[in-house]
């Protein structure tokens, strides 16, 4: 008895590694938010972030720019970490990560800011490379449009992010794009929503995330949180970091409107 018992345990375990590293991260879903901010009402967003682009993985990356294409989005904001690792041996190269990102279609075009793998890896050169293809650059600066102003600043890791640079000249209503929601306490209250990434929700979960790599613990690990009047949407991202498995975290992209 005792012998059968191990025998589907193990066969459990490897049910699960099997499912960790080879099928859930390659699962890619889309998440669909409504947030209330009468404001920005009718915009829509489509949010991606962590892709962590492995050098073998031209097809993941082509597939998530479908899927972010078939939102028909209002603009497309994209929250760092395009490359994988610390070396650029672990990763795609970002001349071909950002050719493909070329490709994408939104009213107001494509936004970006710069995660840490991005500064590990080379911050000028990815951002040139982006740059070239027509990805708009938001590095503690902004951009305003008729209905709304959309800012963005530094990695906190890897560089010096710049709330009070980024928002300045801005008008409300203003989305603020951060890699990490670890600035969310310095965010003024006139923000009316950040868009973050990096955590990963956690990348293994069970009735929450195990655990983040935040100051905050899993405070902001994942999904929508309105903290004291502060409204912040974290995304579970798309790839993987430091070990290549998601367990109850499913890879995303997060479409948000406004009512």
């Amino acid at each position: 008895m005792y012998n059968v018992s191990m025998k589907y345990f193990f066969i459990f375990i490897a049910l699960i590694i099997i499912w960790s590293v080879f099928i859930e991260p390659n699962i890619l879903t889309v998440s669909r938010i409504k947030v209330n901010e009468p404001s920005l009402k009718g915009l829509k967003i489509v949010f991606a972030s962590d892709f962590h682009i492995k050098p073998y993985e031209m097809y993941r990356l082509k597939r998530i720019i479908r899927a972010i294409n078939k939102q028909n989005a209002d603009i497309i904001i994209l929250g760092g970490d395009y490359v994988n690792g610390h070396k650029k041996g672990n990763s795609m190269t970002i001349d071909k990560i950002a050719e493909q990102f070329s490709y994408l279609k939104a009213k107001y075009g494509a936004y970006a800011v710069i995660g840490n793998h991005d500064g590990w890896q080379g911050k000028e050169e990815i951002i040139t490379e982006l740059k070239k293809n027509n990805i708009n650059l938001l590095f503690n600066s902004s951009k305003c449009f008729e209905q709304f102003c959309i800012a963005g600043v530094d990695d906190m890791q890897t560089g010096i992010p710049d709330i009070n640079k980024a928002l300045k000249g801005t008008k409300t209503p203003v989305i603020l794009v951060s890699h990490t929601p670890d600035i969310m306490p310095d965010v003024p209250y006139n923000v009316n929503l950040t868009l973050s990434g990096h955590l990963h929700g956690g990348q293994v979960r069970l009735h929450k995330a195990l655990t983040t790599p935040s100051a905050y613990g899993v405070k902001y690990a994942n999904g929508f949180l309105d903290d004291k009047g502060k409204k912040v949407y974290t995304t579970k991202g798309l790839g993987t970091s430091i070990l290549p498995i998601r367990f109850n975290c499913f890879p995303e992209i997060a479409v948000i409107t406004f009512y």
